[in-house]
């Protein structure tokens, strides 16, 4: 009974002992808390929509389906997004309602290039 009870605590030891090692083993990376995968400044979603909707009437305006006057008008819309991301970020933090509402102008604008796409406004031939 006591080499099986010395036979645990030395196993027990080990089992420590080898996980202080292994944190020991690479002092040049240091521990550091799990991130979520946004920074709570960055709004890399926002961007990547962002893109999408600026390449959505590019290719508005290349197939004819978006005048030059709309297409300015959407761009317009776009960066008024781009000022309200940029104030948002202004203290470091994008708090969820801001996020919200950065969602929702980015819906907006969304279904006025969709509306632009589809109306019977097409670009004047050159």
């Amino acid at each position: 009974m006591k080499i099986v009870a010395k036979g645990m605590a030395v196993a027990v030891a080990l089992a420590f002992s080898s996980q202080a090692f292994a944190q020991g083993a690479t002092p040049a990376t240091p521990a550091t808390p799990a991130q979520p995968a946004a920074k709570s400044g960055q709004t890399p979603g926002v961007d990547k929509r962002q893109a999408a909707q600026e390449k959505r009437i590019d290719q508005g305006v290349k197939s004819g389906q978006i005048s030059d006057q709309e297409a300015k008008r959407l761009e317009k819309g776009q960066a008024r997004i781009d000022k309200m991301e940029d104030k948002a970020k202004a203290d470091g933090k994008v708090t969820r309602k801001e996020r919200e509402r950065l969602q929702k102008a980015q819906d907006h604008e969304s279904k006025k290039i969709n509306k632009a796409k589809h109306n019977k406004k097409a670009a004047q031939p050159q």
